[in-house]
């Protein structure tokens, strides 16, 4: 399947294998464990990812096809699911890193992961220095013979920072650092991170990949087999793992992928064209607007520019707050990437972790409101903005 475009990939995923046979979607393996015949086979199941299932922690036979399934679209060579996004960034930022060691990451950063890399500094010493998305130069600058990783997010939440992924991996590479990138908010539709020098790719799958707001969970893909296996070691005593039925709901999700990216960018184009130029709101974050900082870089990584757009409306913060309050059709929620349009207040929520400076310093104003364009007609939710804005 690896010659066929993600469209097809995710349509036709990995099923298991029967006897003159096979199934059309993926089954449920409802079980907590397998048993065995065989002492020997049992034993060294329990010893690497490709031996026979064993526990429900260690996988499933429907966990791994949606490995499987997620791998092979961001071009990775094996993945390891979680029952969270930050299920599957905890395994990655843990099953690598050790007290003393030193991380480079983005300013622009989702809030539960600027809230653990704090954490790991509080607990564990593990010191982090903050650069540019788009500034390897800053990345060659801020390492230390500690530093062992980078930290990239390919759209930022909730500002929409794009990466300068090429550059800054490369700059990494030089190094010897490990780059890990969260390509949640860009999907496999939209960017496939390995191929641009990425060696850890992690997604919410809770977002795109699912699709529905029905489900939680995480999946991180590697493009060194040796480094899966170290991660895929952890999570097993971590025990991340997911329930195989959020993994079925997820698979049944990810087959309409391309074309719910494709509505989520439509509706987004329009929404943010119109808001950019409405007289109540100050300013527009979206990738595919040219006077966004990153509209070059997006231009050049990405076909599309994704599914969220934040904005400001004049007045600040009681601005902001009148607006989602009167919404009728988008929904005041967290999480983004079903079919519905959400709104929320990132200083209060996502990112209510952050300080002032450091709200400032992620470009998130006290009255920005962040919106997840769902698949509604684009007409109506504009109706809606237009509305509430007035």
């Amino acid at each position: 399947m690896s010659a066929f475009r993600p469209e097809t990939q995710v349509v036709h995923q990995p099923k298991p294998v029967l006897t003159g046979s096979s199934p059309i979607s993926v089954p449920i393996y409802q079980t907590s464990g397998f048993q065995f015949e065989d002492p020997a086979v049992f034993a060294d199941g329990m010893t690497r990812p490709d031996g026979a299932f064993v526990y429900g922690r260690y996988s499933n036979p429907t966990v791994r096809s949606l490995e499987e399934a997620v791998a092979r679209l961001e071009g990775g060579t094996a993945a390891v699911a979680a029952a969270s996004g930050m299920g599957a960034i905890n395994t990655v930022l843990l099953g690598l890193l050790q007290p003393g060691d030193h991380v480079i990451a983005q300013h622009a950063l989702y809030g539960g992961t600027a809230h653990v890399l704090d954490d790991l500094t509080e607990r564990f010493g593990i010191q982090v220095s903050y650069v540019a998305e788009d500034d390897p130069a800053a990345v060659r600058e801020a390492v230390r013979p500690e530093t062992k990783l980078l930290y990239l997010e390919t759209i930022a939440n909730p500002m929409t920072q794009v990466a300068d992924l090429p550059a800054m991996c490369a700059a990494a590479r030089e190094a010897g650092l490990t780059t890990v990138v969260d390509n949640t908010f860009a999907s496999p539709i939209l960017c496939r991170p390995i191929e641009h020098g990425a060696d850890i790719v992690v997604h919410s799958t809770t977002k795109y990949l699912s699709g529905h707001a029905d489900i939680l969970g995480g999946i991180a893909v590697f493009a060194d087999d040796a480094l899966y296996r170290k991660v895929w070691s952890y999570s097993c005593a971590l025990g991340t793992t997911p329930d195989p039925f959020a993994a079925w709901l997820t698979l049944r999700g990810m087959q309409t992928l391309a074309l719910r990216m494709e509505r989520h960018c439509a509706n987004a184009r329009v929404l943010a064209d119109r808001l950019a130029g409405h007289p109540a709101v100050v300013a527009v974050h979206w990738p595919g607007l040219p006077g966004h900082p990153s509209y070059d870089v997006a231009a050049k990584l990405l076909p599309d520019f994704g599914g969220v757009l934040s904005f400001d409306v004049a007045g600040g913060r009681p601005a902001g707050e009148r607006f989602m309050s009167a919404v009728r059709l988008a929904l005041l929620a967290p999480s983004l990437g079903g079919v519905e349009t959400l709104i929320l207040h990132p200083a209060s929520t996502s990112h209510r972790h952050l300080d002032d400076a450091q709200l400032a310093q992620a470009g998130i104003g006290a009255g920005t409101v962040r919106v997840a364009i769902g698949i509604e007609h684009a007409e109506d939710l504009w109706a809606d903005f237009e509305q509430a804005l007035g």
